[in-house]
């Protein structure tokens, strides 16, 4: 195969040497040094050995990160195209996704993520990355010593028809399945009616399971009611109590995230991010922790399939 670093110690693409191969053969073969050069530089673009389609996604998947998971405590809509593969975010194609880890407001957040792109748009849609432990790096420190204090709060109220709905959200229709799963994450949970409060304590920062960085680790920025744009922010306030809005974050202790802080972060994640332009098959391999991902802008059709997956940590430290 052959290998070329892009934009520093981010992203590098690896093409295989030859489109006339099994590509889940290759992929068993290189399985080694791609896993290392995914611990190396937290993301890894792949061209020539991509799934043919939708169904075999999951199966690349597997053969480079493990399990595939089911997305769950769902925060943005998605539609479900196979058992374990979805679309990338359903978000209005004019309109900037910014860069979070997935799911790191959870317990259960996957370790990869796969993003396929079965179709690329006319014009943007790139899907950034950003290094974690550079992002933790660009940071005043004292800023991130109050977040590795303090964690972040992160609040939910579902709506119909405004944001998720909890049976959305939790894949369910039984109330009892939504407590379970609240009591076992440590979620706060409250029903008012049909609709569901929830309030949960995460912390900021996370230490990699096999390198060992620490890292800044949230969606405090991408939860916040003054990240959306400003139109959409009026409206919600107008519309709800801040206790009702479908998403906000505070500091762990309920403080607020002021205006100067949400700056900061994105500032950090703006120095910090590259935005290669999608080539239709490309596939894109994410370490969870060790790198956030967004989504651009765009013009014209764009299909970005993802499939998520827990790793076996006991392999990959293997590796080092």
């Amino acid at each position: 195969m052959s290998y070329v670093e892009r934009s520093g110690t981010l992203l590098p693409m690896v093409s295989a040497s030859a489109r006339d191969h099994d590509p889940h053969a290759w992929l068993l073969a290189h399985r080694d040094e791609l896993r290392r050069l995914v611990l190396r530089h937290g993301a890894l673009r792949i061209s020539g050995a991509g799934p043919a389609g939708t169904e075999q996604l999951s199966d690349v998947a597997a053969v480079l990160g493990g399990s595939a998971l089911r997305y769950t405590e769902r925060s943005t809509p998605r539609s479900q195209v196979a058992a374990t593969v979805y679309t990338s975010t359903d978000y209005p194609a004019d309109q900037r996704i910014p860069q979070h880890n997935e799911s790191s407001y959870s317990t259960r957040w996957p370790d990869h993520l796969f993003f396929l792109a079965a179709r690329a748009a006319t014009s943007g849609g790139q899907t950034p990355v950003a290094d974690s432990r550079a992002v933790l790096d660009e940071l005043p420190p004292e800023l991130v010593a109050r977040f590795a204090e303090l964690g972040v709060r992160y609040t939910r109220a579902y709506h119909d028809g405004v944001g998720l709905s909890w049976r959305e959200a939790f894949q369910t229709e039984e109330r009892s399945d939504v407590e379970a799963y609240c009591l076992s994450s440590g979620i706060e949970w409250e029903w008012d009616g049909d609709m569901l409060r929830t309030s949960q304590v995460r912390p900021a920062l996370t230490t990699h399971p096999v390198t060992r960085a620490t890292v800044w680790f949230n969606q405090a920025h991408l939860f916040h009611v003054g990240s959306l744009p400003k139109a959409t922010t009026e409206a919600l306030l107008a519309l709800f109590d801040e206790r009702d809005l479908p998403r906000n974050a505070y500091f762990g202790d309920g403080s607020p995230i002021g205006e100067d802080v949400l700056a900061e972060i994105h500032a950090a994640f703006e120095r910090t991010s590259v935005s290669p332009d999608w080539e239709e098959g490309d596939l894109l391999m994410v370490d969870n922790v060790l790198a956030s991902h967004g989504r651009a802008p765009y013009e014209g059709d764009r299909t970005v399939l993802v499939s998520m997956t827990a790793a076996d940590w006991d392999d990959w430290r293997a590796l080092s």
